[in-house]
């Protein structure tokens, strides 16, 4: 007998887990799943997801946004979303009315809580926005929203306890 330490259990009655089926799994890049719900002016794609590797907990793909071009207004109902910034520039539009902004680029994280309403911009006029995308689901959940934006929104400066009075 094996002493090990580790989340599974070896008993007289039961298999030891097949890690070889059921451990680790590789998604090439190049085979991302783009039948996911989406929101206008997105390409989403799903790396991790439940019906992609069994993932009950989590969801994670890409997004790109073409240069100059924005997503609908939508939210994510009860899931946490987090969007890390691979290229380009990100605004960020959300609230009621879309009426608060701020902007993110390479190597930036975006937090977005859940049920507020948001939407993705690129702000380059020029340049693909290219977005690796995480959720606290294994499902894709997109509610689009038909919200008539303000037409000026106020600028929120990023506050957390590393910069107190606001970032870029």
């Amino acid at each position: 007998m094996t002493n090990h330490q580790h989340p599974h259990a070896h008993t007289d009655n039961t298999e030891p887990t097949d890690w070889k089926h059921d451990g680790v799994r590789v998604v090439p890049g190049n085979q991302l799943d783009g039948n996911v719900p989406s929101t206008p002016g997105m390409d989403r794609k799903a790396a991790i997801n439940f019906a992609r590797v069994g993932a009950e907990k989590l969801w994670a793909g890409t997004v790109t946004i073409h240069a100059n071009a924005k997503t609908g207004a939508h939210h994510h109902g009860p899931l946490e979303s987090e969007i890390y910034v691979i290229k380009g520039r990100a605004r960020m539009r959300w609230g009621d009315q879309l009426e608060f902004t701020a902007e993110a680029g390479p190597g930036d994280f975006i937090y977005v809580p859940p049920f507020v309403p948001h939407q993705e911009i690129n702000a380059s006029a020029t340049e693909v926005l290219e977005c690796v995308l995480c959720r606290s689901d294994g499902q894709a959940v997109s509610v689009n929203l038909d919200i008539e934006p303000i037409e000026k929104p106020e600028q929120v400066l990023w506050i957390d306890p590393t910069h107190p009075h606001g970032g870029v």
